[in-house]
């Protein structure tokens, strides 16, 4: 869900070039396109394999979240390593969202290119209101994030913990109001989850990190956008289900 990578903490004198080419936004740009490719490249393979061998999809996707929950924590304690785990990260979610996106495609036709719209376009406005400056990434606006980000988490966790129990949360799952706003509020989070993004990746850059944070924060951003999917893929199948 949330993104664990990405914050300024992670900058460090340490960090900081003193020769050599440092991290540029146009350089992040490049790789948050190389990962996007691996991530369609992965989305590709699930789908293929749903048609070939189905047997072979829920072993996939369980394999698709681990692995990429995975990298994710091994790049969050060395950030040079994302050089060699962002692209594999990106892969192994694809095939996570492959066979995810197929299965609520199968119910609600059309739900997932909605979706991806809906991403993407959400992931524009903010950019344009953070470059406007209409939106500032402050310490207060930090402190209101990483509270409703833990809040989301504390709630997925104790979800997860229930069904072992065969329990669930009521209300916040199903499609009546209370889910649909549940579902709103996440969307939104994860969605001003983008303004900490951008402003790591621009700080970063004019801190003249090193050339592995480019790998680092187009790995972090993609975090944010596959969350932010997953979420609006939600609420519209909550929304699709009322009809």
């Amino acid at each position: 869900m949330s993104n664990p990578i990405l914050n300024e903490d992670r900058f460090s004198p340490q960090a900081r070039i003193l020769d050599g080419e440092p991290m540029t936004i146009s350089g992040t740009v490049n790789k948050i396109f190389m990962l996007f490719v691996c991530l369609i490249a992965g989305a590709a393979i699930s789908i293929y394999t749903l048609f070939t061998s189905p047997a072979m999809v829920p072993a996939m996707i369980i394999a698709g979240a681990v692995v990429s929950f995975i990298l994710v924590l091994v790049t969050s304690f060395n950030i040079k390593l994302g050089k060699f785990t962002a692209a594999p990260y990106a892969l192994f979610e694809g095939l996570f969202l492959g066979a995810v996106s197929m299965a609520f495609e199968a119910q609600w036709h059309g739900i997932v290119l909605q979706a991806v719209f809906a991403t993407f376009a959400t992931m524009f406005v903010m950019l344009m209101l953070y470059k406007a400056r209409i939106i500032k990434y402050t310490a207060k606006f930090q402190a209101v994030l990483m509270t409703a980000m833990l809040s989301v988490l504390a709630i997925y966790l104790i979800q997860f913990v229930a069904s072992f129990f065969g329990r669930s949360i009521p209300l916040i799952w199903e499609a009546g109001p209370v889910g649909i706003a549940f579902s709103l509020i996440v969307v939104g989070i994860a969605a001003f989850s983008l303004i900490q993004d951008f402003f790591f990746i621009e700080t970063a850059s004019q801190n003249l990190l090193s050339k592995d944070y480019e790998w680092y924060g187009a790995m972090g951003l993609m975090i944010t956008l596959v969350w932010l999917y997953m979420e609006i893929l939600r609420l519209f199948a909550k929304l699709n289900s009322r009809n």
